[in-house]
């Protein structure tokens, strides 16, 4: 083969064409291959910026690379430490414990036995199911509306999600879905069909082991619980016994605010799931945290393999020693969350059919147009924006930066934002006039 006849790399198959399954999906969205990142901006092979409004799913709420992680992450691997460890203890596992303790549940009033239960979303999700189930006798749950809590058979019962659902391929039981907040536009009472069953014995609907909720619909179309909502659902589990899961998945870790989305309601989950942003660095990292009188588990009745990831524990309390030993972070957090907000006010005043949702950094806009918010993600992409959309029929652009993002940077995404916006829907000029 002559010089010339050799092929250029752009000649090369795409070995993410030829051999990954077809079940991926953010790369067909994002067709870039993105070799570094740093704090909220990634670049891609060729060196193109991206501005990231993504934040791995909300699994890198403190940026990607955050030198306050990374430092101690990197001193432990060099230092011979141990790396994977089952339950076993480690000086790792230790200190994030007292650190846990410490910093979160202490100052909240909050007593809750810690079980890690693998590393991901769904195992926290499938163990909290399963101890519910333990501890009640009762097999059946509810969950809401447009919820989504994983993709392994457990959490798929509890999800919402039809498109998600139908991938298990076998029938999703033990489960059903109750209205979530505002899914009759306040012309029905909240929980009326609820307290009616579980108060009439004719009813045929079994009591359930629990109710399964998240206070921010990630994947739902960033619907947001109100306050008073979420403390008449806890009510309502206290009175018939029914254990109170909060699936603070994505919702958890600073991303409302403050570190659990629940603590604005003022309620107190029976069980939390936390995982994505706990390790505080994007390593896999889930918890389950209960009532200690709920830890009703044998010895080893619910194990997993990756369960003792020493690194992720190691970014872990770096990432609480940082953020979460005083209220400055949390502080700080709030001035970007209202300067999100108020920003995200004047952009919708000038759309057509839009509206915002969320709480927090877990915010959006919904569109009335079902293809307006997929224009605009797409928009963004083009102009150095990574944005996901959210909703049964993706007609929320999601907008989930990191938590420490400084202000050039927050509008500087918000700019291409509303760019895309009055692009795909501008309002009209009665509209704008009114």
């Amino acid at each position: 083969m002559t010089e010339s006849a050799k092929p250029t790399p752009t000649d090369k198959p795409d070995i993410f064409e030829t051999r990954e399954s077809a079940v991926r999906s953010y790369c067909r969205s994002w067709p870039a291959t993105f070799a570094r990142s740093q704090g909220a901006k990634q670049w891609d092979e060729d060196g193109n910026e991206y501005l990231d409004f993504f934040s791995g799913a909300g699994a890198l709420n403190y940026g990607h690379n955050n030198p306050a992680v990374m430092g101690p992450l990197i001193e432990y691997l060099q230092s011979g430490a141990v790396l994977h460890s089952m339950d076993m203890k480690t000086p790792a596992k230790r200190e994030f414990l007292q650190t846990f303790q410490d910093l979160i549940l202490k100052p909240r009033g909050l007593d809750y036995s810690v079980m890690f239960p693998g590393p991901t979303g769904t195992n926290t999700v499938e163990a909290a199911l399963k101890l519910a189930r333990k501890v009640t006798g009762r097999q059946h749950m509810l969950s809401f509306t447009n919820a989504f809590h994983g993709m392994t058979l457990g959490s798929l019962s509890v999800t919402g999600n039809s498109m998600k659902r139908e991938g298990a391929g076998i029938p999703l039981t033990n489960s059903s879905k109750i209205p979530y907040d505002d899914y009759f536009d306040g012309e029905v009472p909240d929980f009326l069909w609820l307290e009616k069953v579980l108060e009439d014995s004719g009813s045929g609907v079994d009591k359930p082991a629990a109710v399964i909720v998240e206070t921010v619909q990630g994947e739902g179309g960033l619907r947001a619980a109100r306050a008073e909502w979420l403390r008449a659902l806890s009510d309502l589990c206290k009175k018939h016994d029914i254990l109170l899961i909060v699936d603070d998945v994505q919702a958890g870790c600073g991303r409302t605010g403050s570190f659990f989305s629940f603590e604005e309601a003022g309620i107190e989950p029976d069980i939390v799931c936390l995982s994505k942003s706990i390790s505080g660095s994007g390593l896999p990292l889930a918890l389950t945290l209960f009532r200690p009188e709920l830890d009703v588990w044998e010895p080893g009745e619910h194990n997993g393999t990756f369960r003792g990831n020493n690194p992720a524990f190691v970014t872990a309390t770096a990432a609480l020693k940082t953020f979460w030993a005083d209220n400055d972070f949390q502080n700080q957090l709030a001035d970007t969350i209202a300067e999100l907000h108020q920003r995200l006010d004047g952009i919708v005043e000038k759309a057509e059919g839009a509206s915002i949702r969320g709480r927090g950094l877990l915010a959006g806009v919904c569109f009335e147009d079902l293809e307006v918010a997929e224009k605009v993600a797409a928009y963004a992409f083009d102009n150095g924006l990574l944005l996901e959309t959210s909703g049964a029929d993706d007609e929320v652009i999601k907008i989930m930066p990191p938590l420490t993002i400084d202000s050039r940077d927050l509008q500087a995404g918000l700019d291409i934002i509303e760019a895309g916006v009055l692009k795909f829907a501008p309002a009209s000029a009665k509209a704008a006039l009114a």
